[in-house]
Protein backbone atom coordinates (compact mmCIF):
# COMPACT_ATOMS: atom_id res chain seq x y z
CA UNK A 1 0.00 0.00 0.00
CA UNK A 2 1.32 3.46 -0.85
CA UNK A 3 2.22 6.00 1.83
CA UNK A 4 0.14 9.17 2.04
CA UNK A 5 1.20 12.33 3.88
CA UNK A 6 -1.69 14.34 5.34
CA UNK A 7 -1.15 17.92 6.47
CA UNK A 8 -3.95 19.33 8.58
CA UNK A 9 -4.53 23.07 8.55
CA UNK A 10 -4.83 25.08 11.73
CA UNK A 11 -5.05 22.56 14.56
CA UNK A 12 -3.43 22.76 17.99
CA UNK A 13 -2.29 26.35 17.46
CA UNK A 14 -4.31 27.86 20.29
CA UNK A 15 -6.71 26.88 23.04
CA UNK A 16 -9.41 25.79 20.58
CA UNK A 17 -9.27 23.30 17.71
CA UNK A 18 -7.26 20.87 19.84
CA UNK A 19 -6.78 17.24 18.85
CA UNK A 20 -4.47 14.88 20.72
CA UNK A 21 -2.29 13.05 18.23
CA UNK A 22 -2.91 9.67 19.89
CA UNK A 23 -6.65 10.18 19.47
CA UNK A 24 -6.15 11.28 15.86
CA UNK A 25 -4.10 8.15 15.12
CA UNK A 26 -6.82 5.97 16.65
CA UNK A 27 -9.58 7.75 14.72
CA UNK A 28 -7.80 7.39 11.38
CA UNK A 29 -6.94 3.77 12.07
CA UNK A 30 -10.61 3.11 12.89
CA UNK A 31 -11.50 4.83 9.59
CA UNK A 32 -9.41 2.30 7.67
CA UNK A 33 -5.94 3.79 7.27
CA UNK A 34 -2.93 1.59 8.09
CA UNK A 35 0.37 2.30 9.86
CA UNK A 36 -0.88 5.71 11.00
CA UNK A 37 1.89 7.89 12.42
CA UNK A 38 1.91 11.52 13.49
CA UNK A 39 4.66 14.10 13.72
CA UNK A 40 4.53 17.04 16.13
CA UNK A 41 1.27 18.46 17.42
CA UNK A 42 0.48 20.67 14.42
CA UNK A 43 -1.27 18.01 12.37
CA UNK A 44 1.12 15.95 10.30
CA UNK A 45 0.06 12.39 9.55
CA UNK A 46 1.67 9.63 7.52
CA UNK A 47 -0.33 6.50 6.76
CA UNK A 48 -0.86 3.81 4.18
CA UNK A 49 -3.99 3.36 2.09
CA UNK A 50 -5.17 1.85 -1.16
CA UNK A 51 -7.36 4.90 -1.68
CA UNK A 52 -6.36 7.77 -3.94
CA UNK A 53 -4.84 10.76 -2.07
CA UNK A 54 -7.95 12.90 -2.55
CA UNK A 55 -10.11 10.12 -1.10
CA UNK A 56 -7.77 9.80 1.90
CA UNK A 57 -7.92 13.57 2.33
CA UNK A 58 -11.74 13.51 2.29
CA UNK A 59 -11.84 10.52 4.64
CA UNK A 60 -9.54 12.36 7.07
CA UNK A 61 -11.66 15.52 7.02
CA UNK A 62 -14.87 13.51 7.53
CA UNK A 63 -13.34 11.46 10.35
CA UNK A 64 -12.16 14.58 12.17
CA UNK A 65 -15.57 16.21 11.74
CA UNK A 66 -17.39 13.13 13.05
CA UNK A 67 -14.99 12.24 15.87
CA UNK A 68 -13.89 15.68 17.08
CA UNK A 69 -16.55 18.04 15.72
CA UNK A 70 -13.97 20.15 13.88
CA UNK A 71 -13.83 21.33 10.28
CA UNK A 72 -10.14 20.83 9.47
CA UNK A 73 -9.04 21.33 5.87
CA UNK A 74 -6.43 18.77 4.89
CA UNK A 75 -3.94 18.54 2.05
CA UNK A 76 -2.59 15.14 0.94
CA UNK A 77 0.53 14.13 -0.95
CA UNK A 78 1.87 10.70 -1.81
CA UNK A 79 5.38 9.76 -0.79
CA UNK A 80 6.39 10.06 -4.46
CA UNK A 81 4.86 13.55 -4.75
CA UNK A 82 6.56 14.71 -1.55
CA UNK A 83 9.89 13.33 -2.78
CA UNK A 84 9.48 15.40 -5.95
CA UNK A 85 8.81 18.53 -3.85
CA UNK A 86 12.05 17.96 -1.94
CA UNK A 87 14.06 17.14 -5.06
CA UNK A 88 12.84 20.22 -6.94
CA UNK A 89 13.45 22.75 -4.13
CA UNK A 90 13.91 25.84 -6.34
CA UNK A 91 15.12 27.91 -3.35
CA UNK A 92 17.72 25.41 -2.18
CA UNK A 93 20.61 27.69 -3.16
CA UNK A 94 19.39 30.60 -1.00
CA UNK A 95 17.37 28.97 1.79
CA UNK A 96 20.05 28.13 4.33
CA UNK A 97 17.94 27.75 7.49
CA UNK A 98 15.34 24.94 7.30
CA UNK A 99 13.17 26.62 9.96
CA UNK A 100 12.79 29.74 7.77
CA UNK A 101 12.32 27.89 4.51
CA UNK A 102 8.63 27.10 4.06
CA UNK A 103 6.57 25.10 1.62
CA UNK A 104 2.87 25.85 1.32
CA UNK A 105 0.99 22.79 0.09
CA UNK A 106 -2.08 23.65 -1.95
CA UNK A 107 -5.19 21.66 -2.75
CA UNK A 108 -4.97 22.88 -6.36
CA UNK A 109 -2.73 25.16 -8.42
CA UNK A 110 -3.22 28.89 -7.92
CA UNK A 111 -5.11 30.98 -10.41
CA UNK A 112 -2.56 32.95 -12.49
CA UNK A 113 -3.68 36.33 -11.08
CA UNK A 114 -3.26 35.10 -7.50
CA UNK A 115 0.19 33.70 -8.33
CA UNK A 116 1.23 37.04 -9.86
CA UNK A 117 0.08 38.94 -6.74
CA UNK A 118 2.14 36.63 -4.53
CA UNK A 119 5.23 36.91 -6.68
CA UNK A 120 4.93 40.70 -6.55
CA UNK A 121 4.82 40.69 -2.73
CA UNK A 122 8.20 39.03 -2.32
CA UNK A 123 10.75 41.70 -1.50
CA UNK A 124 14.41 40.99 -0.84
CA UNK A 125 15.76 39.34 1.14
CA UNK A 126 12.70 37.10 0.89
CA UNK A 127 12.19 34.81 -2.09
CA UNK A 128 9.28 32.83 -3.47
CA UNK A 129 8.83 30.17 -6.15
CA UNK A 130 5.52 28.69 -7.24
CA UNK A 131 5.60 25.22 -8.75
CA UNK A 132 2.30 23.46 -9.42
CA UNK A 133 0.57 22.83 -6.10
CA UNK A 134 3.45 24.11 -3.95
CA UNK A 135 4.71 27.52 -2.99
CA UNK A 136 8.30 27.59 -1.76
CA UNK A 137 9.15 30.62 0.39
CA UNK A 138 12.32 31.86 2.05
CA UNK A 139 11.89 34.13 5.07
CA UNK A 140 15.45 34.88 6.25
CA UNK A 141 14.23 37.33 8.91
CA UNK A 142 11.51 34.94 10.13
CA UNK A 143 7.80 34.77 9.42
CA UNK A 144 6.82 37.18 12.19
CA UNK A 145 8.24 40.11 10.19
CA UNK A 146 7.19 38.85 6.78
CA UNK A 147 4.48 40.55 4.73
CA UNK A 148 4.79 37.69 2.27
CA UNK A 149 3.95 35.17 5.00
CA UNK A 150 0.68 36.94 5.73
CA UNK A 151 -0.32 36.52 2.10
CA UNK A 152 0.68 32.83 2.12
CA UNK A 153 -1.15 32.11 5.36
CA UNK A 154 -4.30 34.01 4.47
CA UNK A 155 -7.46 32.77 2.88
CA UNK A 156 -7.04 34.93 -0.23
CA UNK A 157 -5.35 32.16 -2.20
CA UNK A 158 -8.63 30.66 -3.41
CA UNK A 159 -7.50 27.13 -2.48
CA UNK A 160 -6.83 25.23 0.72
CA UNK A 161 -3.23 25.81 1.80
CA UNK A 162 -1.11 24.73 4.72
CA UNK A 163 2.56 25.46 5.23
CA UNK A 164 5.40 23.43 6.72
CA UNK A 165 8.99 24.43 7.30
CA UNK A 166 11.69 22.57 5.40
CA UNK A 167 12.76 20.55 8.45
CA UNK A 168 9.22 19.22 8.79
CA UNK A 169 8.91 18.55 5.05
CA UNK A 170 12.05 16.41 4.99
CA UNK A 171 11.06 14.62 8.21
CA UNK A 172 7.65 13.78 6.72
CA UNK A 173 9.34 12.43 3.61
CA UNK A 174 11.54 10.19 5.76
CA UNK A 175 8.49 8.94 7.65
CA UNK A 176 6.63 8.28 4.39
CA UNK A 177 9.56 6.26 3.08
CA UNK A 178 9.60 4.20 6.28
CA UNK A 179 5.86 3.54 6.07
CA UNK A 180 6.07 2.65 2.38
CA UNK A 181 8.95 0.18 2.89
Amino acid sequence: MPAIVLMLRGINLGPTRRIAMAQLRDALTDAGLSDVRTYVQSGNVVARSQLEPTAVQELTEQTIEQRFGLDVPTVARTEVELAAVVELNPLGAVATDPKRHQVSFLSAPLEPAVAQRLLARAQEPEAIAIQGREIYAWHPDGIARSKLWNALAGKGLGVTATARNWATVTTLLGMAREVAA
